[in-house]
């Protein structure tokens, strides 16, 4: 269906969760619609793609979350019920639809209605990558000394929650990061306490300055949100296979991390990992450049990720004004 949503000469119901394996395709097929000049309606929850419920990984999101309540609306099933039978009828024309758009922004755990996705007001808003594990919105002025980690992918990072789709002993969802962040191949940056609450809604990229001393590597990155006792837990990731590195040389790379909606509360932190794995969600990158389909030999890459005025690693955050 992808390039092709203006054949479709229909309204459509778009329901997703945010640690869905499909959210992003749902959110892109709800604004292809829409661009189409199409009726379509869109529903995010904090939901898996097989939980509709209110606990979701380590966060119960409060009542209000269940797809039996909907924040007090009723049964998401009823909404799509009547949907239904406002689109479809009984033969007669339907019913004027002007879509809506009803998200569930984390954090302060409300639905909310809009008319749009993305958001017109959200504001891209860069928070940078910064010597001794810092992330600040100030980017860095002076030649600050690039992290490095060793990548080894006989012993890569262990899938911890996310949007997944996979066997039961790998949940889905926002889990704790505490086993994940003490690896010493895994790149922490943490904001300072908020001063006030900081909500993220749209779509997440990390811009990262690196370089890798091989052919081929992977680079993950890692949305995180700590709260005030200090345990932090995903919030959206992404990945990006370079498959023809310079050994040695930097390059820019965008990681997608796909969409949210979060608000960061004040005495929370944002914080960043980076790392060049999460397996077994993503396949393991060998760092030979071989084929994946035929690789049969694994190197160690000794990875590098800059942030100094002329490369300054950032993750951009679309930062909805309070």
């Amino acid at each position: 269906m992808a390039g092709r949503h203006d054949e479709v000469d229909l309204p459509t119901f778009q329901l997703g969760g945010w640690y869905d394996i499909f959210s992003q395709g749902t959110l892109d097929n709800f604004t292809a619609m829409r661009r189409a000049g199409r009726s379509a309606t869109l529903i995010m929850g904090p939901w898996t793609h097989t939980n509709w419920r209110h606990v979701v990984g380590d966060v119960n999101f409060g009542f209000g979350a269940n797809s039996d309540f909907m924040g007090m609306r009723g049964r998401v099933h009823d909404m799509q019920l009547d949907w239904f039978q406002r689109t479809l009828g009984d033969g007669a024309a339907p019913e004027p639809d002007e879509g809506k758009v009803l998200l569930f922004v984390m954090g302060i755990n409300q639905w909310r209605e809009e008319t749009e996705w993305p958001l017109s007001r959200a504001v891209d808003t860069d928070f940078h990558l910064r010597a001794d594990g810092r992330l600040t919105r100030e980017p860095p002025s002076t030649a600050e000394q690039a992290e490095e980690f060793t990548y080894d992918p006989m012993d890569p990072v262990p899938t911890t929650g996310g949007a997944l789709f996979m066997s039961d002993e790998f949940r889905p969802g926002p889990l704790d990061q505490t086993v994940v962040e003490a690896r010493e191949d895994v790149l922490v940056f943490t904001t300072e306490p908020l001063p006030e609450d900081v909500e993220v809604t749209g779509r997440v990229r990390a811009v990262l300055f690196a370089a890798t001393d091989g052919p081929s590597t992977d680079w993950v990155a890692r949305l995180c949100d700590v709260d005030e006792n200090g345990v932090s837990r995903n919030v959206a990731d992404g990945i990006v296979r370079v498959r023809a590195a310079t050994p040695g040389e930097a390059a820019e790379h965008v990681v997608d991390l796909w969409s949210t909606s979060i608000v960061f509360r004040a005495g929370h932190r944002i914080r960043v990992q980076v790392t060049s794995s999460n397996v077994p969600r993503w396949d393991r990158n060998l760092n030979t450049g071989e084929p994946e389909e035929s690789a049969t030999t694994a190197r160690v890459a000794r990875q590098q990720v800059f942030h100094d005025p002329a490369r300054p690693s950032h993750i951009v955050l679309p930062v909805v004004p309070a």
